[in-house]
């Protein structure tokens, strides 16, 4: 019987880039890649990614528009959800832009980048967004780094610490609780570019533009059983 992977279109997410991503990995497996806007593909389907672009206030409110709000919950007390960039964002309870809240999944909110007045090791400024490649620090349970003592998030497997990543966002997730948190990355303030609660799995950046390392967290996300 084949799988089936939902990337959930409620109009706000790089949809062409991530199915490409997943279709890619996918390739000569016996799994089913679909991008749906039907509430009813999304909660019989095995697996689904919540991708997001734009301001959080529009993805929600088409999150909600569309119907797709309930499936959501629904798959993230299932069945494996992996969410991306503002995907990311809407998992958590609150975010200030927009004074928006978010589905609460992940305790924690969602700030804007403070950075005027600081300046990178070479001198420039930093620029928001933070737009380009950055390196995501792997975490395990309870935030202690990846070693004997707090094993990495299996979703990390073939993927080295330290890897770089591609990044477009003004906000970064701030999770109420160290244990959510499954990578971070510094850009003037150290910030959680990865969360992770039991079968939900989520990054700030964009592993469908990240190369080798991207596709192996979708190709990790096809197999991993939370």
């Amino acid at each position: 019987m084949a799988r089936s992977v939902a990337i959930v279109d409620y109009g706000m997410g790089n949809l062409r880039s991530v199915s490409q991503a997943v279709q890619h990995v996918a390739a000569g497996s016996n799994t089913q890649v679909v991008v749906t806007s039907d509430p009813a593909v999304v909660k019989t389907a095995e697996r689904v990614v919540l991708p997001g672009q734009g301001a959080m206030r529009d993805c929600m409110r088409e999150l909600q528009r569309t119907g797709l709000r309930e499936a959501v919950l629904q798959a993230a007390a299932t069945k494996p959800l992996m969410g991306v960039c503002v995907g990311m964002q809407m998992l958590l309870d609150h975010s200030e832009e927009q004074d928006t809240p978010g589905l609460g999944l992940i305790p924690g909110r969602v700030k804007r980048f403070r950075l005027e007045g600081l300046r990178q090791g070479d001198g420039s400024r930093y620029k928001v967004p933070q737009m380009g490649w950055n390196q995501a620090w792997q975490t395990g349970e309870a935030g202690g780094r990846g070693d004997a003592t707090w094993p990495r998030h299996p979703m990390w497997d073939g993927v080295p610490d330290g890897a770089w990543f591609y990044f477009v966002h003004s906000y970064w997730a701030d999770p109420a609780q160290a244990e959510h948190t499954a990578a971070h990355t510094d850009y003037g303030v150290r910030l959680s570019c990865a969360v992770a609660r039991d079968n939900i799995f989520a990054t700030q950046f964009h592993p469908e533009k990240s190369a080798d390392h991207g596709l192996q967290l979708y190709r990790n996300f096809l197999h991993w059983n939370p």
